[in-house]
């Protein structure tokens, strides 16, 4: 291990605002975010895949009002997000270092109202489609975790993977879908904030068109 992953790894570990196995909290927060990180009753918003938690910071810093906690199992990553956080005295941003797919296991059913998935490893049809994020098995999860009337968003910049993304998600079940090809360019700009991935500057500069949607589940 490189001598600055080695220090990322050191500071989730002394971070308040990350929680992971081998602390005290990582075995007992299922139901209790509000109560033991953020003693408050706001809403709870999670992004998922969050990197460097470009998402979880920025949207932190937009709405005191809301509660949020980026999922990633990269350390080195989060460290960036939960650095920028301390830094910036967000209270109201924290970082859980676990799976994806084991998401559910830290959220009790309707704990959550919204999921923010960006830029998502689209993964091949042949290989990984049970890797895709937006695959059936996962959307059973954000359908358990998010309450009635919580939101999900998607944004990529591979649009055969957002193809397959809307083609499973009318499937599955969804109510109030919205979504556009050209993110930039549509009367759905406002609805991401201004906020944008270190990859997702990349892609747009590059002439890449940005690819995004919102939706709720049918319950």
């Amino acid at each position: 291990m490189g001598r600055k992953k080695s220090i990322r790894f050191k500071e989730i570990e002394e971070n308040y605002n990350v929680i992971q196995d081998g602390k005290p909290l990582f075995e007992i927060i299922k139901g209790n975010w509000s109560q033991e990180i953020f003693k408050n009753p706001n809403p709870i918003v999670v992004e998922l895949g969050c990197g460097k938690g470009e998402y979880t910071v920025g949207l932190a810093k937009l709405f005191p009002e809301k509660n949020f906690i980026g999922i990633d199992i990269k350390g080195d990553r989060i460290a960036v997000g939960s650095n920028q956080a301390i830094e910036q005295g967000l209270k109201n941003a924290c970082f859980l270092r676990t799976k994806v797919h084991d998401s559910e296991n830290f959220f009790l059913e309707n704990e959550v109202s919204e999921i923010w998935i960006t830029f998502p490893d689209p993964h091949s049809l042949q290989s990984g489609i049970k890797r895709r994020m937006t695959n059936e098995r996962f959307l059973e999860i954000y359908k358990k975790m998010l309450n009635p009337n919580g939101l999900l968003h998607l944004k990529t910049d591979n649009e055969p993977f957002f193809d397959y993304s809307l083609e499973t998600l009318n499937n599955f079940g969804v109510n109030n879908l919205q979504f556009t090809k050209d993110l930039y360019q549509s009367e759905l700009n406002n609805l991401h904030f201004g906020i944008k991935t270190r990859f997702e500057t990349i892609f747009t500069e590059k002439g890449f068109k940005i690819n995004y949607l919102s939706c709720q589940f049918e319950h």
